[in-house]
């Protein structure tokens, strides 16, 4: 349904996790048969989680813990881990600063350079862990960073920005050619960020595995403040996913949809998967992790960008460990704990075997969703400053 804005201006309606509600099913499965696995073009995961590529999230320790629990870390070549020998001074000078110099800080510890070397190693180290290891960079390294990603012997290349498209119009860049990227390595290219259909349909159409779906949600990404872009991500989700099923029948191949970021709690999640997601990609809530890199904080991907900075350094802190995160058992009453817990039993309320039995629950709009009959919640957790 399009709203009016302007005598020239019509808009469609987009929802995000808050202003939508799942309905239960008529038959309900036992959370206990529920399948929750994926595969990504032959990357095998118990658990359909990602954790973002984000320097306060992801480490070597972090991402071979990831892969131990069933899923996937993806560690940012283009971050501290790849510039400095030894991140752990560079981390804690970021966790120590105060607010108003942490910007100016990150701006100069991401000016050190990116070293090859250190690729190789952070990708063997990971490797050695004896899980699964991805690795993320921006677009404009992609295809020179390729060889070694592969040689090195990482599992999935994650191509990202803050918005990518099959072309892109440059007269001082060469452009990225997705599909001569994925033809060239025999492991999947992961593409994003993307929020619309025909957008999304076209990258599908270059070879990719898959596709990030969200621009500007994470909590420590300003985007959507700095240049007024985004899609909130149940609508951007949707979207994505319809482009995704209409690749499959056009062409045979499925390409993961990942919805990446936004999500703070299990009904989120719950939320990301009932409206087309394959897998969720999540930075906030792992950055709470005892194992998360940043030390109970949180930075996007675009803070320490010279020119224009579109993110901020969170204080998390830390909740818990990684298992308990995704496994319990949860120490909160928020939703923020036993994330894979949540998604097995909303699945078995809504009488979903397998995730994509789920991709087809019934949704409806529901603002109210969070506060009906909550008075007293609400008044509780505004008087402890919550």
């Amino acid at each position: 349904m399009e709203v009016e804005l302007g005598r020239s201006k019509r808009a469609r309606r987009a929802y995000g996790f808050d202003e939508v509600a799942l309905v239960p099913g008529r038959v309900t499965i036992d959370p206990d048969e529920i399948e929750v696995g994926m595969s990504l073009d032959g990357i095998t995961l118990a658990i359909p989680f990602l954790a973002a590529a984000m320097d306060g999230v992801v480490d070597v320790r972090f991402a071979v813990e990831m892969g131990r629990l069933g899923g996937l870390a993806v560690l940012n070549l283009d971050g501290v881990q790849c510039r400095y020998e030894d991140p752990s001074e560079v981390l804690e000078s970021i966790s120590a600063a105060p607010p108003s110099e942490v910007n100016v800080l990150l701006q100069k510890i991401y000016q050190a350079p990116i070293q090859d070397g250190l690729i190789g190693q952070r990708i063997e180290e990971i490797k050695k862990g004896g899980g699964p290891c991805a690795v993320s960079t921006v677009p404009a390294q992609a295809a020179r960073r390729a060889g070694i990603v592969q040689e090195a012997g990482a599992d999935c290349l994650v191509v990202q920005g803050t918005v990518l498209t099959a072309r892109h119009i440059s007269r001082s860049h060469k452009q990225l050619s997705f599909r001569e990227l994925t033809s060239q390595l025999s492991i999947p290219v992961v593409a994003g960020n993307c929020v619309d259909y025909a957008t999304a349909l076209e990258l599908m159409d270059t070879g990719i595995k898959g596709l990030l779906v969200g621009v500007g949600p994470g909590a420590a990404c300003t985007t959507r403040a700095v240049l007024g872009v985004g899609v909130p991500q149940v609508t951007a989700t949707s979207d994505c996913a319809a482009a995704r099923d209409d690749h499959l029948r056009r062409s045979g191949e499925h390409v993961a949809v990942i919805t990446d970021g936004g999500m703070r709690l299990g009904g989120d999640v719950t939320k990301a998967f009932a409206s087309g997601a394959d897998a969720v990609m999540i930075g906030s809530v792992f950055a709470s992790a005892v194992e998360a890199a940043g030390r109970g904080n949180h930075w996007g991907m675009a803070t320490p960008d010279p020119n224009l900075p579109r993110g901020t350094r969170i204080r998390t802190g830390i909740k818990g460990s990684l298992e308990e995160i995704l496994f319990g058992p949860a120490h909160v009453d928020d939703g923020s704990m036993n994330l894979v817990g949540a998604l097995k039993s909303a699945m078995g309320v809504c009488g979903a075997r397998t995730i994509s039995d789920f991709q087809e629950t019934e949704m409806v709009v529901a603002p109210a969703i969070k506060t009906e009959g909550k008075v007293q919640q609400r008044e509780q957790r505004v008087g402890m400053g919550v």
